[in-house]
């Protein structure tokens, strides 16, 4: 046992208790009570109702419920905001088991991430969209593009606003560069975030999408708020 291990202890960041040999980021306990949606498998689901109309939509699901109470929140916030991205990958992974055993990657041709701006991107160190939709990717053995979707403008946290003030927010902040229109034309795209909330984003995103002429669009997220 290392001296890093020592003063940085492997807690499990849903339940805090320690680790043990052959847990790996979330222990078993917290595993075996992890909240799943089961969105993958039920057609007309909450994400579907939420999105329909908002665009061509196929399919969306999420891996498990976000609830303002529930400890699940925590590895979520410690994936977005701290930087954890071994804690991403390996949720992102159970995300995309799930899709794949339900048949997902027969349904799509392209892997998108909803993109950050570039100076959010910068200081976050990362996107964590992108992370996501590369673990989708490489698991269901489907192209990715990670630069499909450009930001083109900043905008703030939306976690406060409602539905329409994040609809204004982001209108017109996404486009497909001329360059990428041939990766995007008559295909069927799963769109990935992290966080579905009001759809506001995926919405602008899928927009975007839709313009440079895509078949249809599939969504697929870690956590639907409830």
């Amino acid at each position: 046992m290392g001296i890093g291990f020592l003063l940085f202890p492997d807690l499990c960041p849903v339940c805090e208790r320690l680790l043990v040999r052959g847990e790996r980021h979330i222990c078993l306990g917290c595993l075996s009570d992890l909240p799943y949606s089961y969105f993958w498998s039920w057609r007309n689901n909450p994400a579907e109702q939420l999105l329909e109309g908002m665009m061509p939509l196929d399919m969306a699901a999420s891996l498990l419920f976000y609830r303002s109470e529930s400890k699940w929140r925590a590895p979520v916030r410690r994936f977005k905001y701290e930087g954890d991205r071994r804690l991403g990958t390996y949720m992102a992974a159970l995300l995309a088991l799930k899709l794949k055993e339900s048949g997902w990657e027969d349904k799509i041709d392209l892997v998108v991430p909803v993109p950050l701006h570039w100076l959010k991107e910068w200081q976050r160190g990362f996107n964590q969209a992108a992370v996501i939709s590369a673990e989708i990717a490489s698991a269901m053995g489907v192209a990715h593009e990670p630069s499909v979707i450009k930001r083109k403008k900043y905008t703030f946290t939306q976690t406060k606003k409602d539905k329409e003030h994040r609809r204004t927010a982001i209108a017109g902040a996404f486009s497909v560069p001329a360059g990428m229109l041939s990766k995007v034309a008559g295909k069927r795209i799963l769109l990935v975030d992290d966080v579905l909330t009001t759809g506001a984003t995926l919405e602008a995103c899928a927009k975007a999408l839709a313009d440079a002429g895509c078949c249809n669009i599939s969504v697929a997220t870690l956590a639907f708020v409830e």
